[in-house]
């Protein structure tokens, strides 16, 4: 006959249990050893990947401290600070483009001995250049086409507090020298268009776009113009040149000439003093100086 059966018969006994305490033991010591493992290697690599960052970074200081900075250009054809006009056609005298920091290039007078040189230091904002301008640029046209005289023009800026921290005098300077660069034979006639469209001292002056409304009336319109007078392409010319006029104890090619303020004008190295109002006092003055 068969005994009742034992309820813990299936149970493991005390060695078993030992054996799988030992056992899962070991494997939770195995899986804290791949856990270990694992995040040496995380943060070893993190390291690695942030010591190449820093690495890149420097590296990126470096080549750009190295590297050349793009130098400033002036305008082309303005090689003395000036544009010089000449020939029937009012054709500017071409000249490559100078960096900022060169001393401009004097015009040489002698290549042009045969013809009376009238050279004028300009502030667009300046009423009595307008003046002077209203009165004799027909004059002076005509003199350069008939190949009787030449005529020299340096847009400076001394005017900016006139407009209002508008900085109009130099804005217009660049719209000038712009032209200059991009459609020089336009020159004259952009001259005079900005003068006839003068704004009064004590405004805020001409905006950028009714600038190039000038221009363009004036014949002078391109997409490198409009570029070239909305980024202020030539400012730091503009502010180096004026420097130079202002600062200079005798202006090139004159008869110890000194900038007296705008305009200054001169006829074959002699400064003109006279009415800015009179054409025939200028047409006199040139005829006297012109041999």
């Amino acid at each position: 006959m068969v005994g009742p059966v034992n309820s813990n018969s299936s149970q493991p006994g005390k060695k078993d249990r030992r054996e799988a305490a030992r056992e899962l033991a070991r494997i939770e010591r195995e899986a804290e050893k791949r856990r270990q493992r694992r995040n040496r290697i995380f943060l070893q690599s993190g390291i690695g990947i942030g010591i190449l960052a820093v690495i890149a970074i420097i590296a990126i200081f470096i080549v750009n401290g190295s590297a050349p900075k793009p130098v400033a250009l002036g305008p082309k054809n303005m090689a003395s600070d000036g544009v010089l006009i000449s020939g029937p056609n009012l054709d500017v005298v071409t000249t490559p483009a100078l960096k900022t920091t060169q001393k401009p290039v004097p015009t040489k007078t002698a290549a042009h001995s045969k013809t009376v040189n009238i050279v004028t230091y300009v502030d667009y904002q300046c009423p009595y250049c307008n003046q002077f301008e209203t009165t004799n640029q027909d004059q002076i046209s005509s003199w350069v086409k008939a190949g009787t005289a030449t005529l020299e023009i340096h847009p400076i800026s001394i005017l900016d507090p006139s407009s209002l921290g508008t900085q109009y005098s130099s804005r217009a300077a660049n719209a000038a020298a712009c032209v200059a660069n991009y459609d020089p034979n336009n020159f004259f006639a952009v001259n005079k268009a900005l003068f006839a469209n003068q704004p009064a001292e004590q405004t805020t002056g001409l905006t950028n776009a009714k600038i190039l409304s000038v221009l363009k009336g004036a014949g002078s319109s391109s997409s490198a113009i409009t570029s070239c007078v909305n980024r202020d392409k030539f400012a730091a010319w503009v502010t180096a040149s004026t420097a130079r006029v202002t600062g200079s104890t005798t202006l090139p090619n004159t008869q110890n000439g000194k900038f007296n303020g705008t305009p200054t004008v001169f006829v074959n190295g002699a400064q003109y003093s006279g009415s800015l109002t009179d054409p025939t006092a200028f047409a006199t003055f040139v005829q006297q100086n012109g041999g």
